[in-house]
């Protein structure tokens, strides 16, 4: 039994200037919903109205509902904060872009009679969603602001959402979930060989040089020697003139040529890839900023709902590409947009009291409009990877996405809570909405190796992209043949890895890798290091 997909029991609108609105009309505003194949279509139009949020409601009628216990996954934001998880019925925790209600457990090896029921949006909807699961029903919120303002659609009609509903029987839930995480998206562009290789932010922090950057690629081209599809090396923050800002169009004194340094990268038999953060202005220098080009909510980031930033971002990705990079990495995007990181937004991704420059878009439209100005400056042969991206509206415009926050190499509780949390509750985005980015793996002085390698470990299993941070040094014989070993595994990335214990833990340590059950140990002797009084 489960909830057949149909047009929501109630809807409420809110606009500005009035509390909650039953219904799905008022004065010039318009709410329609059509069954159209396996999706729910919800359009808004409006005149001179501004419209905030919409609210549907699917009331569960009998046998809408799994009958037996269930727990509740939601996503996230823009990423996971080592917060993702199953969770008891909370009425009132909102769940961005899906959630599924699953009875059983993972741990189960027999999945007969278990019931996984999904409810989701298309990916790049024009609202900002999320939604809430009760007893009785299920909530589906639609966030239309343009920033934290009512949107002025002037008479145009928005797609706000395609809703999806799926129900999975006698499968895992992790199956399930993943099943129908690729029926929210078809056509996601996957980069056409496995994507590995080095980054060095996890050692270097920002302090890097031109020569740094080609020890380290020449170190990872010989461990990747022989080996077909050939690893990247990617320039974190720290090569600009100022760090984690603009300018994006040289190098500091210790990166005196940019495109050269592309080119003995790609000497070295090496794929070169950059970092870049699009919307900082922070030092507020950049020259001709035209009224209105900067965020409303803070002058120190851009707006790129503004036809000049939209040519700053394609005007700087170009350069990029000119110069000879074949990955760009673009990071803070969500943060220098919404003033916030999604772990401190557990309800609406922005407060009120701002907009954008262009009020008659939606926050969503604005935001995928940034990822596709990327893409299209970008080309066809560099591949994007997204980080705080928001993954539902980057998915088809990039080909890889960090879908968890930092990962350190200063501290490993920090890589056991938001690593392995990530890899295990987004490895359903991956191949289904881009390739999923857990995080380095870092390898330094001040980690413990045998800790480090074992988060090596189940990166390079887990046929999600593997990038290793590893400081110059600081890995013995031993350590060094495990991280050979592990881009050569990762370099194909054949390997199907599923958690199974993540029903019951944040953590996961239990593990399906290709149809085999292996364990992860993940803590140090005196369990967790978190709490610091």
């Amino acid at each position: 039994s489960s909830m057949k997909l149909r047009i929501a029991d109630r809807v409420s609108l809110y606009v500005e200037g009035e509390q909650r609105i039953e219904g799905d009309s008022w004065q010039d505003v318009a709410v329609n919903q059509t069954l159209a194949g396996e999706a729910l279509s919800v359009t808004l139009t409006a005149d001179t109205t501004p419209v905030r949020f919409l609210r549907l409601r699917w009331s569960f009628r009998p046998g809408d509902a799994p009958d037996a216990p269930v727990r509740i996954l939601g996503d996230c934001w823009e990423r996971g904060y080592g917060n993702l998880e199953w969770r008891g019925i909370v009425p009132g925790r909102c769940m961005p872009w899906a959630c599924a209600a699953s009875t059983g457990s993972d741990m189960d090896l027999g999945a007969a009679g278990r019931q996984t029921h999904c409810y989701g949006v298309r990916v790049r909807p024009g609202a900002l969603c999320f939604w809430q699961y009760d007893d009785a029903g299920v909530t589906l919120w639609l966030d239309v602001r343009c920033g934290g303002a009512g949107v002025r659609l002037g008479g145009r009609t928005l797609r706000a959402a395609e809703v999806v509903m799926g129900e999975y029987a006698d499968m895992t839930a992790f199956d399930a979930v993943r099943a129908f995480y690729r029926s929210l998206c078809d056509d996601a562009i996957l980069p056409p060989r496995p994507v590995y290789g080095f980054n060095n932010w996890y050692y270097a922090y920002g302090k890097s040089s031109h020569e740094d950057i080609m020890r380290d690629a020449r170190w990872l081209s010989e461990l990747c020697r022989g080996l077909d599809n050939r690893p990247f090396m990617v320039i974190d923050d720290g090569w600009q003139p100022v760090p984690v800002d603009w300018p994006w169009d040289r190098g500091n004194e210790r990166f005196p040529d940019m495109a050269r340094l592309a080119e003995e990268i790609k000497a070295a038999d090496v794929r070169p890839g950059i970092w870049v953060r699009y919307l900082a202005n922070m030092q507020q220098q950049m020259p001709g900023l035209p009224e209105g080009a900067s965020n409303m909510r803070d002058h120190r980031f851009l707006d790129p709902s503004h036809p000049f930033v939209r040519d700053h971002i394609q005007e700087t990705t170009r350069r990029i590409v000119d110069w000879g990079y074949q990955l760009i990495k673009h990071d803070y995007s969500t943060y220098d947009m919404f003033g916030d990181w999604g772990m401190h937004r557990p309800t609406t991704l922005t407060d009120d009291g701002w907009s954008f420059f262009d009020r008659m878009r939606t926050s969503a439209e604005i935001v995928v409009d940034f990822y596709r100005a990327i893409r299209e400056a970008a080309g066809s042969d560099t591949l994007i990877l997204g980080c705080n991206a928001i993954g539902h509206l980057t998915a088809g415009l990039a080909h890889l996405n960090r879908t968890g926050d930092d990962t350190s190499g200063r501290e490993w509780d920090r890589t056991r809570i938001m690593g392995v949390n990530t890899l295990a509750f987004h490895m359903m985005h991956d191949g289904a909405f881009y390739g999923a980015d857990a995080d380095c793996a870092p390898f330094t002085r001040r980690l413990a190796q045998g800790q480090a390698l074992k988060w090596l470990d189940i990166l390079s299993k887990s046929g999600t992209a593997l990038f290793v941070s590893p400081e110059p040094g600081a890995l013995d014989a031993e350590g060094v043949e495990a991280l050979r070993e592990a881009l050569a595994r990762n370099s194909v990335q054949a390997d199907v890895l599923k958690p199974r214990d993540w029903m019951e833990t944040v953590c996961p340590r239990v593990y399906d890798l290709n149809g085999e059950r292996v364990t992860y140990d993940w803590y140090e002797a005196q369990g967790d290091d978190s709490v610091r009084p």
